[in-house]
């Protein structure tokens, strides 16, 4: 029986659909599923100061390793590991240029070069260090301010789907506002109907509707979120490296064996743009991805060795 629900979460809405022997069963696994997202929203947000990261960040710089939990331990190995991986264009230490950022947005103007010099001089790839012995982190430079925005719903919604196969789901989607995970076909299919998302008259041949199992897709880009600045156009999503919001219109949806890796891969794909992204993404087992952009008045589209073919 397929029973399904959705509830606000992480500041969106999230759907966990989920395929059980009756509608109690199913009803049961789904409030886990919430209780497990919101049980993470404790821990991994940015916007509630008595989470156990917004407290990490508010004790940088630190003068020995904190040790912090599974959850957000697990969290920042990852992002490590995708910041190496991308050379820096998906870093979870960009806290002080999203908040820069979302100034600029609100008030159309970019920001003050002084600003932004000190607010890059809190971020960097040195600035974080995990003690794996400790299971600690140190936060090395004053102001520093981790942001999960890029790698934090994508492992909510691991750890959801792994809350519900611990409960016998086998067949299950949990959709958090475009970071998307799902286990076994529902039954009877080859996979869950997953729509791309693309920009206005993006109608190449694979700008589709994706069929599939036991993976994760992320969709992100600047098509809901964007401002216009002196006359250009620029995402939501910052380039660590500049601490300026990435140029647009585009939209980069990657595949994945994971929603943490799904999520981390679209945001550094994002800054990274199609050629180098597409590097990126080859070398990554199970992970493919599509770019859409303007270009001029037309609209361009890629993608990578790896996406489903028709």
């Amino acid at each position: 029986m397929r029973v399904s629900d959705t509830r606000p979460l992480m500041g969106v809405a999230w759907t966990i659909t989920v395929y059980a022997g009756d509608r109690h069963a199913g009803d049961a696994a789904i409030a886990a599923g919430f209780a497990e997202a919101r049980r993470l929203e404790r821990v991994l947000s940015d916007y509630d100061a008595d989470s156990e990261l917004s407290r990490l960040s508010a004790a940088a710089p630190t003068p020995q390793p904190v040790p912090v939990g599974d959850d957000l331990w697990r969290l920042l190995v990852r992002a490590e590991e995708i910041r190496s991986l991308t050379d820096g264009a998906f870093d979870i230490t960009v806290g002080p240029l999203t908040t820069l950022w979302r100034q600029s947005r609100r008030s159309g103007k970019l920001p003050r070069p002084d600003k932004l010099a000190a607010a890059r001089a809190a971020v960097g790839g040195d600035a974080l260090r995990l003690d794996p012995k400790l299971r600690g982190v140190s936060l090395r430079r004053p102001g520093m301010r981790l942001d999960p925005g890029g790698i934090g719903m994508g492992y909510a919604a691991d750890r959801v789907l792994a809350v519900l196969a611990a409960l016998g789901i086998d067949s299950a989607m949990v959709d958090a506002s475009g970071d998307v995970v799902v286990s076994a076909p529902p039954p009877g299919t080859a996979g869950w109907r997953i729509a791309v998302a693309g920009l206005p008259g993006d109608d190449a041949p694979d700008a589709k509707t994706l069929v599939l199992s036991q993976a994760a897709v992320t969709t992100s880009g600047d098509a809901r979120q964007a401002v216009d600045i002196d006359g250009r156009r620029y995402s939501h999503i910052v380039d660590p490296r500049t601490g300026i919001g990435v140029s647009g219109p585009a939209v980069v949806t990657v595949i994945a064996a994971d929603g943490a890796t799904a999520d981390a891969l679209a945001t550094a794909a994002s800054v990274l743009g199609p050629d180098a992204a597409a590097d990126v993404i080859d070398g990554v087992p199970g992970c493919s991805a599509r770019f859409v952009w303007q270009a001029g008045d037309g609209i361009e589209h890629c993608t990578t060795a790896g996406w489903p073919a028709d």
